[in-house]
């Protein structure tokens, strides 16, 4: 049994965390707590950005001598190797916490040991808290990518309620709301590529950017990347100086993992067609699903062949989240 205190320690932690995702590539983004020896909080922070202190150094220097004794709450195990800073358990047992509850192991092997090295040392340390919410939340892309070695590629895509991503015109500006297209833009600015085909520069003519609500861009843009055998043109959006651009000559969806090996999160927003082809070669990782109340009917629907023949043979995924943003509701599967 865990104090409560541990539990919303370790929602703050999360909040930090996220605020941070995106920002501290290849370093994951996580985020830290401190509670005195009576439970208050003393100090929180976040993983800086590449060269910078790690969430619980920077914890510790804002809680200060009051850290000694107390709790720290992070959301990945601390880390026990010197990198291009000292190993975070250097630093908790220096400031003298006797408790530090964690989350997540660090699946990393040359990382890994922290925990261990705190036992050792006295420390009482306590593991899996809110394990599921961090995992699930702003660790999700690293961990995959530490599991794998590949980055985590996430669909997303918006549509009428009876699944269709544009009227039968062709139009599609806007099928979801406000709301909904504030929350891309979020996600945007926390991924390091998003993905189109040519056929939806050609016809959209999208600019790929991630903005703030009164439409200035965002301090972090994505790479743009356009998939496909067809020359785009050299006035399209998507080749402007809001953020750096990447053609990659081909239609598989292989070939465009291997091209961002290097990333962690990449963000798929490409029609029904290149939708297709990355279902069918098994690389999607992740469905965000914006659906609005609305019907359109018609041909265009969000993804096109995805080589399923029967019911029987029928792609299988579960919701691991479902949640109202304005109007409209926000889907996220994961392969069953």
């Amino acid at each position: 049994m865990r104090p409560a205190t541990f539990d919303a320690a370790m929602r703050l932690a999360i909040e930090q965390a996220e605020r941070v995702k995106g920002a501290t590539y290849p370093n994951p983004p996580v985020g830290a707590v401190i509670l005195d020896s009576a439970g208050a909080v003393v100090g929180v922070g976040a993983t800086e950005p590449t060269g910078g202190a790690h969430a619980e150094v920077v914890a510790l220097r804002r809680a200060g001598e009051l850290a000694r004794g107390g709790t720290a709450v992070v959301t990945l195990e601390p880390c026990n190797h010197h990198g291009r800073t000292p190993p975070c358990v250097d630093g908790l047992l220096a400031a003298g916490v006797s408790r530090v509850v964690y989350a997540v192991a660090d699946p990393n092997p040359v990382a890994a040991g922290g925990s261990s090295r705190l036992a050792q040392s006295g420390v009482a340390v306590q593991a899996g808290v809110l394990a599921t919410e961090v995992a699930g939340g702003p660790l999700r892309e690293w961990l995959h990518k530490q599991r794998t070695g590949l980055p985590h590629v996430t669909w997303k895509f918006a549509t009428s309620v009876d699944g269709r991503s544009a009227a039968a015109d062709g139009s599609s500006q806007w099928i979801t709301s406000e709301a909904a297209r504030a929350d891309v833009h979020r996600r945007r600015s926390v991924v390091e590529a998003i993905v189109v085909g040519t056929g939806t520069v050609f016809f959209d003519d999208p600019t790929l950017t991630a903005r703030l609500p009164d439409g200035s861009l965002a301090d972090r843009q994505p790479l743009r990347v356009v998939v496909g055998e067809r020359e785009i043109s050299s006035e399209a959006n998507v080749l402007n100086d809001d953020s750096h651009t990447m053609v990659i000559r081909t239609h598989d969806p292989h070939e465009v993992i291997r091209a961002l090996s290097g990333r962690t999160a990449v963000l798929l927003e490409g029609g029904p067609t290149l939708a297709g082809a990355f279902l069918r070669a098994g690389v999607i990782d992740r469905i965000l699903a914006y659906v609005a109340p609305i019907l359109l009917g018609g041909p265009i629907t969000a993804v096109d062949d995805v080589g399923v023949l029967s019911i029987a043979g029928a792609q299988r995924w579960r919701f691991d989240g479902i949640e109202a943003i304005g109007p409209d509701v926000r889907l996220s599967l994961v392969p069953n």
